[in-house]
């Protein structure tokens, strides 16, 4: 009986993860991967298969988690350190969505106005 529970709860916990997944944009991209950090120091995002994403702005460690659905990424539950670096522009601390245009991902504020632009680096994680 306790193997039959823990299978269950396996399966389960299996099933939570594909609660993670995306939709992929309409050409088949998926934002998995990391964009930008060229060269290094650069701002970068790399976002995991499994819905969490980690990055830096050049001076602030950034994490949190993310959807897809076409070629808007949406980030979620994002946590960034606050450190005070001299002559750093942090504005991918200010991140809420993405968009996939190609090889590039235009980032957007909360308000949607666009912050930045990152390139797709091809890390497929």
């Amino acid at each position: 009986m306790k193997r039959i529970a823990a299978l269950l709860l396996v399966l389960v916990a299996a099933l939570g993860l594909t609660g993670c997944a995306t939709s992929p944009g309409q050409d088949g991209s998926s934002v998995v991967g990391q964009w930008g950090g060229v060269p290094d120091g650069a701002p970068v995002l790399v976002f995991s298969g499994e819905g969490s994403f980690t990055g830096n702005d050049g001076c602030n460690t950034l994490t949190g988690s993310w959807k897809q659905a076409n070629d808007v990424v949406t980030l979620e539950n994002m946590a960034t350190t606050l450190m005070a670096c001299e002559g750093v522009d942090t504005w991918l601390s200010r991140a809420s969505t993405a968009k996939i245009e190609g090889m590039n991902l235009t980032v957007f504020d909360a308000q949607g106005g666009e912050i930045g632009v990152l390139a797709h680096e091809g890390t497929k994680n």
